[in-house]
């Protein structure tokens, strides 16, 4: 039990965990739970008697108290999908030692290049070991570096009974990335008056809140036929998917809003003459403006 939170890491993202939007199952893809049993049996391991797997795929596990201070339960969570924007199938993870500066080029598809232009967040890592993808795929980062650090903490409170500490939960979840697998947490088996999600970007960031969340999407029927024949009949649904997305709101997109304003943001198009789609998300602060944006 001496694996530092990067063996973790490079241990867990090879673990092919994409969730999939697409099925109604649960979790959304039998895989996440490939990682599931690992993460069982490496808690199980480091003593903690009660951790499993339940049918969902979510995992719990109890740190006991070591102090007899009245302290609230608190619970440590991640997720353990990754996104279905992109293969997360054979991961090569890579290291640049002793960063020191300048643009990342992957060294699998050396057309991707993580440029500090856009990243200029690397200027605070000189010095510092960073973990990339190869190019080819995900990483996964999002979020199996959170539980590489939950898990290494937990090694580290049980190796180290001189840090006091109440009741501690652990819970890693399925299908983070679809909207869905909190919702089948367990709120009263967790037994935890306060949760902190680790899965945010910065050493020392504390998130309090966050947005609500909701997903469009937009099926068109065209009437499709022969160029020649067209005038007055046909009725393009490529043109009409344009027509939409041209006439969305240009002050209220990811690019042009912060803070608490709410966006409406197109992921997806495709289509043919005869039908298209859009697919798009919408983030708000309050429901009532959620509902405005839909």
């Amino acid at each position: 039990m001496t694996d530092t939170v990067l063996d973790r890491f490079l241990r867990y993202v090879v673990i092919d965990t994409q969730s999939d939007p697409k099925s109604s199952a649960q979790p959304s893809t039998e895989k996440q739970k490939d990682l599931g049993r690992i993460l069982v049996q490496e808690l199980l391991a480091l003593g903690l008697s009660d951790a499993h797997l339940d049918e969902h795929g979510n995992i719990y596990a109890t740190i006991p108290a070591n102090t007899d201070k009245p302290v609230p339960v608190i619970c440590f969570c991640s997720h353990m999908d990754t996104a279905p924007d992109f293969t997360g199938t054979n991961v090569k993870p890579q290291i640049v030692s002793n960063y020191r500066g300048g643009d990342i080029r992957l060294t699998g598809d050396t057309n991707q290049v993580i440029r500090v232009e856009s990243h200029p967040q690397l200027k605070n890592q000189i010095g510092h070991d960073i973990v990339t993808t190869d190019g080819t795929t995900l990483l996964g980062a999002d979020d199996k570096a959170g539980i590489a650090e939950i898990m290494t903490a937990a090694a580290t409170l049980l190796a180290n009974p001189d840090i006091r500490h109440g009741t501690i939960k652990i819970l890693f979840t399925t299908d983070e990335e679809i909207g869905r697998g909190a919702d089948k947490v367990d709120l009263d088996k967790l037994g935890a008056r306060f949760a902190y999600t680790l899965d945010g970007s910065t050493v020392g960031e504390i998130e309090n809140e966050t947005f609500s969340a909701d997903g469009v999407e937009i099926d068109i029927t065209g009437v499709a036929m022969h160029p020649g024949y067209a005038k007055g009949k046909m009725e393009n649904a490529i043109k009409i998917a344009s027509d939409i997305v041209a006439r969305l709101p240009r002050d209220i997109t990811p690019e042009a809003t912060e803070g608490k304003q709410g966006f409406i943001h197109p992921t997806n198009v495709s289509g043919t003459m005869e039908s298209a789609h859009i697919g798009l998300i919408i983030r708000d602060f309050t429901d009532e403006a959620l509902v405005e944006k839909e």
